[in-house]
């Protein structure tokens, strides 16, 4: 049994990945995800509920349980990486120790490295991301910076964005028929690293229910996103122009749902029970999002499947299971690990913050951290500490969703106050081209990328970081439940059309800006009370005109600034007194710098904003001179 399961990992790590051809018999390469399959010695009535598979896997400063998940019939499966150069060893244990398919089997690999055109190929072999030693940002774990650069698609994990072998390096404008592969070369092409998505949507269908209901019971089963323009005789609860729809479809490409059904007449998931086959397909999207360098935000579920799991299910011990078999089938890839989608805090179609702590911190206790270290944390609505506090499950905090406006900015910087420091990102900020009550900075719903739509993405893009969001930004597309090829046009655009907005484009000039001094934008901290005036007569609290935003080290040596439209020019306290500066301009919608102007502190510390170079947005840079 020894030799098989040997030959098994052997197998695995053969096909793993095609740059591997060159290794030698037995190795592997660092942060290339491996796997080993275990076949059972007999059947169980509930793999997924009722068998547990470990292996133990040392290696250098390294020593820990790897999880393994079950992938139907007698066949389970563990995923791992080798996390530095050298000698590798695993053995592989259950709870059922009886059983000698999954218990004792072991093998060894060598571990070696990427050679540095391999990691500029791909930034993953870098290592997986993590905080920096101050807390506050994000890094590979060779302490090159991570900045995330992402985009909103989620629904991605579904038929909606199909795999088709399409070359995603073609020069592609996106169109009907898009793939999953163009999607990701379109923007990876445009500079960016990551995508938000949820693993799986059990309860939608397009059925007979609307998009919303609630079963005989009065318990809610889904509160999803609208099929346009396919009606639902049974649906009893309008959206929001008085359309009666059903729920979008939210299958594989091959047809196939997360859960079985328990209840197939009210769509009601089996939520003890597994379907392999679906996460399948969800296997071949990761592996593509890894081998081109992207590390995607990946939650398991939406909160309008909590009522349901709640009320006929165990809820902490089977919600917990359910995120343990997604971290044992996708935790050796690169990415931010999110507990659940809870972007709606309704007591009606989704659960308290406190009921899913409960059901996390026992994901925690039964099994244990990320083994490789990625961060953890959740899609908010306002923040996660508000929400959460600060439990031991979350390694990273997020804000977003309500309020998409300056309101979501204290949230931000009492986050980044928090001690011990976590990294923080505003996950779901203002959504370009959605017209939705949700998504109006001051009371405005502007016409699909025009300029006053772009302008508020790119402020929020701006503010959000100069908030204390120093791991990076997602930008929000009004597409995010990607009405797509075949499917009647709605009250949100296609993917292919929010693809093309604008806005997108000034993401990779965020990154530029808050990079151009290299790893010194992570030393960072919150200055914009040495603002006067931080916001000028014509800035309103709700919406998105007229305040400023400053960062700076504690040495005063960099500074970053951003100033929305109709900003005052500020005067900015605690420089050093009687220091020189350079102040460089930075033009948000192009990412070109203007010449650099040399600015006197006065003998207070006092440094006086230079006059805005015209009634836009600008960002700048503050350097100390030398």
């Amino acid at each position: 049994m020894k030799r098989m399961l040997c030959a098994l990992a052997v197998l695995a790590l053969a096909l793993a990945s095609p740059a591997q051809a060159s290794l030698k018999r037995g190795e592997a390469h660092v942060w290339d995800t491996q796997e080993i399959v275990l076949a059972a010695a007999k059947d169980y009535a509930n793999p997924y509920a009722d068998v547990t598979v470990w292996i133990d896997l040392k290696g250098p400063g390294f020593d820990k349980r790897v999880y393994g998940f079950w992938d139907g019939g007698r066949t389970w499966r563990v995923r791992f990486v080798a996390t530095a150069p050298g000698d590798w060893t695993w053995t592989a244990h259950s709870d059922h120790p009886d059983d000698a398919g999954l218990n004792n089997g072991n093998g060894a690999l060598k571990a070696v490295a990427w050679n540095a055109d391999e990691i500029k190929a791909n930034p993953n072999r870098r290592g997986f991301i993590r905080a920096t030693a101050n807390g506050h940002a994000l890094q590979y774990a060779d302490g090159t910076p991570f900045f995330i650069v992402g985009d909103t698609w989620l629904a991605a994990s579904t038929w909606r964005l199909p795999m088709t072998g399409a070359d995603p390096r073609s020069a592609y404008a996106p169109g009907p028929g898009i793939s999953f592969e163009q999607a990701i070369g379109y923007r990876q092409r445009q500079g960016f690293n990551s995508i938000s998505f949820i693993a799986a949507f059990p309860n939608w269908a397009s059925d007979a229910h609307g998009a919303t209901y609630d079963d005989a019971k009065g318990v809610g089963i889904r509160n999803a996103w609208e099929k346009f323009g396919v009606w639902a005789p049974g649906a009893k609860i309008s959206t929001g122009d008085g359309a009666t729809t059903t729920a979008k479809n939210m299958e594989d490409e091959a047809g196939n749902v997360a859960f079985p059904l328990l209840k197939p007449e009210d769509w009601l998931s089996d939520f003890d029970r597994i379907n392999p086959a679906y996460f399948r397909s969800l296997d071949r999207k990761m592996r593509f999002l890894a081998d081109n360098g992207f590390a995607p935000m990946f939650e398991p579920v939406r909160r309008d499947t909590g009522p349901s799991w709640k009320a006929y299910f165990d809820f902490n011990k089977s919600y917990a299971r359910f995120v343990g078999y997604l971290q044992a089938r996708y935790g050796a890839y690169n990415l931010l690990f999110s507990g659940i989608h809870l972007d709606w805090l309704t007591p009606r179609y989704g659960l308290s913050g406190a009921e899913y702590n409960g059901a996390l911190e026992q994901w925690r206790q039964t099994y244990g951290v990320m083994p490789f270290g990625q961060p953890v944390t959740a899609l908010i609505d306002t923040s996660t500490y508000r929400v959460f506090g600060d439990p031991k499950w979350l390694t990273m905090h997020t804000a977003g969703n309500r309020p998409r406006d300056h309101g979501i900015y204290p949230m931000m910087e009492e986050s980044f106050r928090l001690s011990p420091a976590k990294p923080l990102a505003n996950m779901e900020p203002y959504y370009t081209g959605w017209d939705h009550t949700m998504n109006s900075p001051a009371g405005e719903r502007p016409e699909p990328d025009s300029d006053r739509d772009i302008y508020f993405a790119r402020a929020m893009m701006y503010g959000s970081v100069l908030s204390g969001g120093l791991a990076g930004h997602v930008h929000g597309t009004a597409a995010y439940d990607l009405t797509s090829t075949g499917e009647p046009a709605g009250w949100r655009p296609y993917i292919w059309d929010a693809l093309n907005y604008r806005s997108a484009g000034y993401m990779a000039h965020l990154r530029d800006f808050v990079l151009s001094e290299g790893a010194r934008y992570q030393d960072l901290t919150l200055a914009t009370d040495a603002l006067s005036p931080r916001a000028s007569t014509k800035a309103v609290a709700d919406g998105l005109d007229g305040w400023s935003f400053l960062m700076r080290t504690p040495d005063k040596t960099f500074a970053l600034a951003y100033f929305e439209r109709k900003a005052a020019a500020p005067k900015i306290a605690g420089m050093k007194p009687g220091a020189r500066y350079r102040w460089v301009w930075f033009e948000p919608q192009t990412g070109g710098w203007s010449k650099a102007i040399t600015l006197t502190a006065d003998a207070n510390g006092v440094l006086q904003t230079p006059a805005l170079p015209s009634k836009d947005d600008w960002a700048a840079k503050i350097l100390a001179a030398k």
